[in-house]
């Protein structure tokens, strides 16, 4: 009985382990197959999803290209002569914010002379909230000078101006923005007149005017005495009392301390050196919004401030525009058409004296205001007598 157990159990043994040698045998098969097969999935896998890859950056590379060309516009052309970087602008138009355009406006040769014939201009720019009625004066005045002067108009964004073709005025307007009478954005549009002025390379002095501003001599004189004199003219006085001093915040330590602090006319003629001075300013700029406002005036302390830390000797300290403040009040005398008369000027010129290159002159203002629209035609009507064109 034991040896019949035994032979069964052998029996079974055998047939379980043929059963797991065959089950064996048929799985090894199976594992190389599934193997070969996942890897060539994989390859196949890996090529399907190169070339869609490629396939979907040619699409969008297309799709780019046609739908959305760019914004891009270079801001000079290639160096390849001098002519590139001297030729003036045929317009004032650009896209420009003032980052753009300050820093634009900040370069500065450091050689003083220059590789090429060139005749120093006047920029004028004008501050102006909308029209110039007093622009056919100026006409008058700018009149056979081309290529001495330069002009530049800061002017409300919305206003669209109408001067024909042959005005020296046709498309001088830069890109604007508003401006708050006594505020940073005063300061702020002249130092957008100023970098605008700038980029053209063959000014060389900026003359900040108003629409109620005359020039009170001819071209040729005005052109002779900015050019010939030695000193930028900008007012910078020590003033005490409420309309001075008692302006300053001494929050603007140490950057502007109250020894420092000066105050002068806004309108003012600068040389190309100091214009990049308050062009690149960021020092001062900020010192002054942030803590000269309201009633501080800022467009009365900033530059002449500025500047005499920076460079008190050169400025002649006084102003070329001249403004009667005799009737009082916070703006000054405004002539109408009642008040041009030649005794006027007899007097505005007679009062005269002042220094010039250190030196006593009577000829001391080369421009005054405030002119209204309604002074146009006896201005016309004298300025051949009065004013010498």
């Amino acid at each position: 009985m034991p040896s019949k157990r035994l032979l069964a159990l052998e029996e079974v043994k055998d047939t379980a382990a043929i059963a797991v040698g065959v089950k064996m045998n048929s799985s090894r098969p199976l594992s190389r197959k599934a193997i070969l097969t996942f890897m060539l999935f994989l390859v196949l896998g890996f090529c399907f999803s190169t070339i869609s890859v490629n396939t979907y950056r040619t699409f969008i590379k297309k799709s780019v290209i046609a739908e959305a060309p760019s914004t891009y516009q270079p801001s000079f052309e290639e160096a390849s002569s001098i002519e590139s970087w001297i030729r003036t602008q045929s317009g004032l138009r650009h896209a420009m914010n003032d980052t753009e355009l300050f820093w634009r406006a900040s370069f500065s040769p450091r050689i003083k002379h220059y590789p090429f014939k060139r005749v120093g201009k006047i920029a004028f720019m004008f501050l102006a909230k909308g029209p110039l009625p007093l622009a056919p004066l100026w006409q008058k005045f700018f009149d056979g000078h081309e290529g001495h002067y330069s002009i530049y108009i800061h002017s409300t964004p919305s206003y669209v101006s109408s001067f024909p073709p042959t005005s020296v005025f046709y498309n001088r307007q830069i890109p604007s923005q508003l401006v708050e009478w006594g505020q940073m954005s005063m300061c702020d549009a002249e130092r957008r007149l100023l970098a605008n002025a700038l980029l053209d390379i063959s000014n060389e002095w900026f003359v900040l005017v108003s629409e109620s501003c005359i020039p009170l001599r001819n071209f040729t004189i005005v052109y002779r005495y900015i050019s010939r004199s030695k000193y930028s003219f900008m007012g910078s006085f020590d003033e005490h009392g409420p309309n001075g001093r008692l302006r300053y915040n001494r929050s603007m330590e140490p950057e502007v301390t109250l020894p420092q602090w000066r105050k002068g006319a806004q309108w003012f003629e600068v040389n190309r050196r100091l214009a990049v001075l308050i062009v690149e300013d960021i020092k001062y700029y900020y010192k002054f919004k942030k803590f000269c406002k309201r009633d501080c005036y800022v467009d009365e302390h900033y530059f002449p401030t500025m500047l005499t830390i920076k460079v008190p000797h050169l400025l002649a300290n006084r102003t070329l525009t001249r403004v009667d403040w005799s009737r009082r009040g916070p703006h000054p005398a405004t002539f109408g058409k009642g008040d041009i008369t030649q005794e006027l000027f007899k007097k505005i010129f007679e009062r005269e004296i002042c220094l010039y290159n250190k030196q006593p002159s009577t000829v001391c203002f080369l421009f005054a205001r405030k002119f209204a629209p309604s002074s146009l035609d006896p201005l016309l009507e004298l300025s051949s007598k009065v004013l010498g064109f």
